[in-house]
């Protein structure tokens, strides 16, 4: 007995042109996965775009900026003056020299290091270097502004005080001594040569 034949039924079109159109997108998708992503097209994308800024408006930012930091009319101002309120707790403030001619003395720089003086930030006190961050010291003329601990500046005080009395007294035994072979300058054991100390205030010129 002759065994059945299957009958092949061909598909239909519209199914063929369905299966056609679902691969075409999937080779579309991994082609487009498969690209390098451009991360400075995103970047480009997402960064927003910056216009220039009114020049006028930026004139009165800056000078309002000004004002603050500056007096317009500052003859007999003392660029030089440090509000003690703003020096930190158990800190001293000095200014010392930087540079002479715009020359930096190295050894000078060196002498101040080994006595306990660093330059002040800028970034501490943006009020006395208003530059946006560009220098990082303060300074005035050849000068900077440095600290130390104010304990080690009191000692050194103290020292320059003994120093200057010990020269002073020096300086009145040999005003009393007397050269070999004259009579001694006493009266009664007491120095004829009397050096007097006082404290008078120094003119200030006005020109």
């Amino acid at each position: 007995m002759a065994r059945p034949r299957k009958l092949a039924i061909p598909a239909e079109p519209a199914v063929v042109e369905d299966a056609q159109i679902i691969e075409a997108v999937v080779e579309e998708v991994s082609a487009v996965e498969a690209e390098p992503v451009r991360e400075d097209l995103i970047r480009r994308d997402l960064r927003p775009e910056v216009r220039e800024e009114d020049p006028r408006t930026r004139a009165a930012r800056r000078a309002a900026e000004i004002r603050n930091h500056i007096n317009v009319d500052d003859d007999g101002v003392d660029e030089f003056f440090i509000n003690p309120d703003v020096i930190p707790p158990g800190w001293s403030y000095e200014w010392k020299r930087r540079t002479v001619m715009n020359e930096e003395n190295a050894a000078y720089q060196v002498q101040l290091q080994l006595k306990g003086w660093e330059p002040v930030p800028s970034s501490r006190h943006p009020e006395y270097m208003p530059d946006n961050g560009r220098f990082a010291t303060i300074e005035r003329k050849g000068m900077v502004l440095m600290e130390r601990p104010l304990e080690i500046t009191e000692a050194a005080r103290q020292s320059e005080i003994r120093k200057a009395r010990i020269q002073v007294r020096s300086k009145e035994e040999q005003l009393n001594a007397a050269p070999g072979g004259t009579f001694e300058r006493s009266n009664k054991d007491a120095g004829m040569a009397k050096v007097n100390k006082s404290y008078e205030p120094i003119p200030i010129p006005q020109d």
